[in-house]
């Protein structure tokens, strides 16, 4: 369940992945969902959908963090670079920190009336309303290009796993995947 200097633990490999599919599905929803007209069926629930996971996303990034720093931290495999070994720690800070940024522009946008938003219809995360002028379409723009941003490191990270895993055939990914080290 936890993790070692040599591999990580299950529920560390379990967090990794679902935070994984909920950031595709989440940049996927939020691709389609700007397109909508007032005179779609999705054009209320879409949007109600990407808020209501986008909340969640935000407390499991957060105890995924905690469980990050409570945690042993696995070592690199000794045939990484210092270079690899110091851009690999930077993608992590990166994404972590797009990640909430882009949550916290989401807040600024569906808050800015000063409603709160909506949790699947469980309860509600108050808004504090607009802080400064245009605020919501403001933190929209910031919103999408950091969503695209961000794809690009995720595609980046994905590509170097591969690299790990075909080129230099070493057990990167094969660790999060939940094999062990031979």
């Amino acid at each position: 369940m936890t993790n070692s200097t040599t591999q990580y633990g299950y529920l560390t490999i379990l967090l990794h992945w679902l935070v994984a599919i909920i950031v595709f599905g989440m940049f996927a929803l939020g691709f389609w969902m700007v397109d909508l007209t007032y005179y779609d069926a999705w054009y209320k629930s879409a949007p109600a959908l990407h808020k209501s996971i986008g909340i969640c996303l935000f407390v499991l990034l957060t105890f995924r963090l905690f469980w990050r720093v409570k945690q042993t931290s696995s070592d690199a495999l000794s045939t990484h670079s210092n270079f690899e070994k110091k851009v690999g720690h930077l993608v992590h800070i990166l994404l972590y920190s797009l990640l909430f940024f882009i949550m916290f522009s989401g807040y600024l946008i569906s808050t800015a009336d000063n409603r709160g938003i909506d949790v699947f219809n469980l309860f509600a995360v108050p808004g504090f309303g607009s802080f400064i002028q245009n605020q919501e379409d403001m933190a929209g723009v910031i919103h999408q290009y950091l969503a695209y941003i961000m794809m690009v490191f995720v595609f980046l990270h994905a590509v170097a796993a591969l690299k790990h895993h075909f080129v230099d055939k070493d057990m990167t990914l094969k660790r999060m995947l939940g094999f062990h080290a031979k």
